[in-house]
This record gives structure tokens, C-alpha cells and sequence, in this order.
């Protein structure tokens, strides 16, 4: 993260509490309860999205190149949705055509994101989906407006984060107008929602929710405990800091009611994004926050790239953990799994002695369930 702007919005924090001076960004603290979840055991159950390789020998129970035209993609996002499901949003997506191992996305009928729905909740064998959303030819579609709604302006737009809110689903996504940003970041244009009223059939832009190019809640993830909302966020890319802000469900739509966590005075500030300070020192990328019942822990999983870190935490590029008692204070990262990226929590899963989620892999281009046990010490 740029430090002159990380003092700038320190001293925001700063002033929001009626004080002044520096301070370096907020650390995270041990847990209180004197023991640290731990995750270990992390293995690769199945594939999830395309074609199963030559050797690979992982279940791949969904057939999602021929079914839907989906043979390479990433992310898998997902959501509990209201019918005991989960939505899954998929971001950049290929077709038929695609070939592996050739720098991400390529082949034809390019989508910026697509969204399929699963109702299996035994993954031992894989996660099975049910269902895409899908085009008049039978192809998985598009549902946030992507680049080739208007290539002079903006390049994709991703899904970072879903929810559902009182009746509706919201799908939070990034507008993409440079992958080139420097020092980590994604140029956007803007950040806001798509919301379904008929369960994720139809999605349409809500406008009431934007966030601004340079806002450090460009890319967020969702979580809901005792009646908030609470979304973790930083600005598009992998070199920011997190973020915390929290909101009713029924105020999905007023920005001017989401509350921002300042750390210097160690409240809530309502409508006021620039007071919210780091929870987490950066750099994180895409995250996914989960509140685990049986273990009475947060659990936040992020991308890391060394590459923007000046006291890196692993030499290469990964996917770290953290955990929290108090969503405001956050354990010490450590490594989750290397080589992936975008470890996607699975929501259902939030009572068991493990955690499941979807990763992705940038050479086959493609995503795959993972499991990992839990356990405190």
C-alpha cells in the first residue's frame, strides 16, 4: 500500500476521533480467548469447472465445457441463497476452444462472469452443480455487463463478493478498466452491486450502491452474525490493505447507513468511508470471510503477492488464513495453500471440524474444491 496515502487516511482516523498525530497501521492481536484456530490437512477433493486433464485422477463431477459452455474460468464465489443452496459467481470465462496452459482465458465466446447454483452439500465426491444461468443458444451468460459491453471503456467486470439480504441476492463486482495499475493494483472505473428478486434468475444493476475507482471497498467478501452484514474490503488488486464496514440487511441500499471501523478510536462511523482504518496490514487480494458456529471463530482467507511487501510473509505467491474472535482483531497470517489463488469459503459449511472452499488455478485456468481441517490449540 502507498504509505503517503496510508498516513492520509490514518489522519482521518485520527480527526474522526477528535484527535491528532501519526500512527503506523493498526496490527492484528492475538486471540482472546488464549487458543488460535488453526487449518491444516488442506488437500485437493475435485474439479469443479472443466475438462478433466490427462493423469489427473481428483473427481470432476460436473461436465461444464459441453453442458454450458464453460471449459475454463475462475473464482466460484458462492453465497447461501434461499432455497438451501449456494450460488456460485465464476469470473472471465471461456468456451469451446480453449486450451490450457496458455496465459489464463482464451478460445471463444468470451463472458465476463457467469453464475451457476448447487444444492449438494456431501463434497467427498466433489461439489455437483445443478445449474447456470443461461443464454437463448444454452450457454452459460453474462450477468454484471462485461467488456464487450463496452470495450472503449472498460476491459471485464469481476464478481468479488455475494450476499443475501432480507429477500434479494447481491452480487458485488469491480469494473475493470486496466489490469495494470502498479504496485499491485487493477485500474477500475467503479464498484457496485447486481441484485435478483426472483432467486438468481434475473439480475439488475442497483446504482444506489457505487463505490468510487480509488475506494478500499473496490473488492470485498461478505459475511453475515446477529443481524449485520460485514464486508472486508480494499481497493481492486493484491496490494492494499483490509478494510472493515458493517450494515443491517435491510440497508443493502443506503450507503449512508454502511459503518466503518476506525481502529485509532475504536468505534463505528456511519457514512463515512474515508474513517475506516486497516484491520490488516497489506498487501491482501481477494478475500472470503466465513463466522465458523462450531468453532466461534472468523475466518478470513486472502491472496498474497510478496511482490508488494516489504516484510513479506512467504517468498512466493499464495493463499494465506487468518483468524478472530472480534472481527476487529485479527491473528497473524499464515499460509494456506501455495500455487492457487482465490480461496472462496464455502458458506454452508460453517459447522464441522473442517472448512471447504474453491480455489483456482491460473494454468488450466480453472477452479477445484479444496478441504482442510480445523482445529484450536
Amino acid at each position: 500500500m502507498n504509505w503517503i496515502n496510508n498516513r492520509y487516511l490514518l489522519l482521518l482516523g485520527f480527526a474522526v476521533c477528535g484527535i491528532t498525530g501519526t500512527a503506523e497501521a493498526m496490527q492484528p492481536s492475538p486471540s482472546k480467548g488464549g487458543k488460535t484456530l488453526h487449518i491444516t490437512n488442506v488437500r485437493k477433493v475435485a474439479r469443479v469447472t472443466g475438462d478433466t486433464l490427462p493423469g489427473e485422477t481428483i473427481y470432476s463431477p460436473n461436465n461444464t465445457g459441453p453442458d454450458f459452455d464453460v471449459y475454463g474460468t475462475d473464482l466460484g464465489l458462492m453465497w447461501r441463497t434461499g432455497k438451501k443452496q449456494v450460488g456460485l459467481f465464476f469470473g472471465d470465462t471461456s468456451g469451446k476452444g480453449f486450451v490450457i496452459n496458455k496465459n489464463g482465458g482464451n478460445g471463444s465466446n468470451w463472458r465476463s462472469n457467469v453464475v451457476a447454483f448447487s444444492s449438494d452439500v456431501y463434497l467427498e465426491d466433489g461439489l455437483k452443480i445443478d445449474s447456470m444461468l443461461l443464454d437463448s443458444e444454452g450457454k452459460a451468460r453474462e450477468i454484471c455487463a462485461g467488456g464487450k459491453t463496452n470495450p472503449d471503456v472498460y476491459q471485464t467486470s469481476i464478481p468479488t463478493g455475494a450476499i443475501r439480504a432480507g429477500k434479494r441476492d447481491y452480487v458485488h463486482y469491480m469494473n475493470i478498466h486496466n489490469w495494470g495499475g502498479g504496485h499491485g493494483r487493477w485500474l477500475t472505473n467503479f464498484s457496485s452491486l447486481y441484485a435478483s428478486e426472483d432467486g438468481g434468475s434475473t439480475w439488475t444493476r442497483r446504482n444506489e450502491v457505487t463505490f468510487a475507482a480509488d475506494s478500499h471497498f473496490s473488492q470485498i467478501t461478505y459475511a453475515k452474525r446477529k443481524g449485520w452484514v460485514y464486508m472486508i474490503g480494499t481497493q481492486s488488486g493484491r496490494g492494499d490493505a483490509a478494510y472493515l464496514a458493517r450494515f443491517r440487511e435491510k440497508d443493502i441500499l443506503d450507503m449512508q447507513s454502511y459503518e466503518y471501523w476506525n481502529g485509532e478510536c475504536k468505534k463505528w462511523v456511519r457514512g463515512k468511508e474515508t474513517a475506516a482504518t486497516p484491520i490488516l496490514r497489506g498487501p491482501v487480494g481477494e478475500a472470503s470471510l466465513l463466522w465458523h458456529r462450531k468453532f466461534k471463530r472468523w475466518i478470513l482467507t486472502y491472496n498474497y503477492d510478496p511482490n508488494y511487501d516489504k516484510d513479506p510473509v512467504i517468498k512466493k505467491s499464495g493463499i494465506l488464513y487468518c483468524t478472530a474472535e472480534d472481527i476487529t482483531q485479527w491473528s497473524s497470517p499464515k499460509l494456506l495453500y501455495p500455487s492457487h489463488y482465490c480461496a472462496y469459503l464455502h458458506p454452508l459449511k460453517d459447522n464441522e471440524d473442517k472448512i471447504w472452499f474453491i480455489s483456482s488455478q491460473w494454468g488450466p485456468y480453472n477452479t477445484f474444491l479444496m478441504s482442510a481441517d480445523l482445529h484450536l490449540e
